[in-house]
């Protein structure tokens, strides 16, 4: 039964549909490609919460052409009744389940990711151990950009069984982390205030957001953590090296011995 009722509506298919359905296709994808070129341009010439605003709309907006590309696309092929509608995407649905079962599986993940946006265009992420800022998101895969700027494409399935940790979650805040370990014989409270300075001093710091200096004893020293928020996100390497190399000048000034990390945890 239901083999007839796919051949039925395959068998209301002209050449002429065919040819109608193809142009919505090509005019759908022309769109597509349309707002993913000019809408991250846009957004490159804004900063803070309206760039990553505009750059969460394009998986949203391809998402919705898609959608409408094939409610627009379907008619036209065949003859929109209850039993062809059922017939085809009932055989595309057993097509895809056999044929692209992991495609499958991040293309739903893709879904579940535009709707409770664990993570947008301009997020800062770590994932399985490759930390970037989200460039692109797809309906299958998102692809981010490392401190390196190496593009890692990361399959939506990994969130099915992957922790994910976002750094910034749809703001322009992002806490930055400054280590440091020093030797135990100085007068801490004069270093943490120092490093305090160190951090309000510094032109990339975001003085209005709140700013942290914490230390902890260890075996062998003492190990400061400056934590503070950069004008951008994008800032966040040349933050913490600024923010390293003035701590490290402040140090010397003290005569305030720095320990390497092995030494440290030895």
């Amino acid at each position: 039964m239901g083999d007839f009722g796919l051949k039925d509506a395959l068998s209301s298919i002209t050449s002429g549909a065919v040819i109608e359905a193809i142009a919505v296709v090509i005019a759908a994808s022309a769109l597509i490609l349309a707002i993913q070129k000019l809408v991250p341009v846009l957004a490159g010439r804004l900063s803070g919460k309206p760039r990553l605003y505009l750059l969460a709309l394009v998986p949203l907006l391809r998402l919705l052409i898609i959608i409408l590309t094939a409610i627009i696309v379907v008619p036209i092929l065949v003859e929109p009744s209850f039993e062809n509608m059922v017939a085809i995407f009932g055989a595309l649905g057993l097509a895809l389940g056999f044929a692209f079962k992991d495609y499958a599986n991040s293309l739903i993940a893709g879904i579940v990711t535009l709707y409770e946006m664990p993570y947008r265009p301009g997020d800062w992420i770590e994932i399985n151990g490759q930390y970037g800022e989200v460039r692109s998101i797809g309906t299958r895969a998102a692809e981010i950009v490392t401190l390196d700027d190496t593009v890692i494409v990361i399959p939506h399935g990994l969130l099915w069984n992957t922790l994910l940790a976002n750094s910034n979650d749809g703001t322009d805040n992002l806490m930055c982390v400054a280590e440091l370990y020093l030797d135990p014989n100085h007068d801490v409270a004069r270093m943490r205030s120092l490093f305090r300075d160190v951090i309000y001093t510094c032109p990339l710091t975001r003085t209005y957001q709140p700013v942290f200096v914490t230390v902890s004893a260890k075996d062998n020293g003492m190990e400061y953590r400056l934590k503070a928020y950069p004008l951008e996100p994008k800032e966040q390497a040349r933050f913490i090296s600024e923010l390293t190399a003035r701590a490290a000048e402040v140090c010397r000034e003290e005569g305030v011995r720095m320990v390497s990390w092995p030494a440290f945890s030895s």
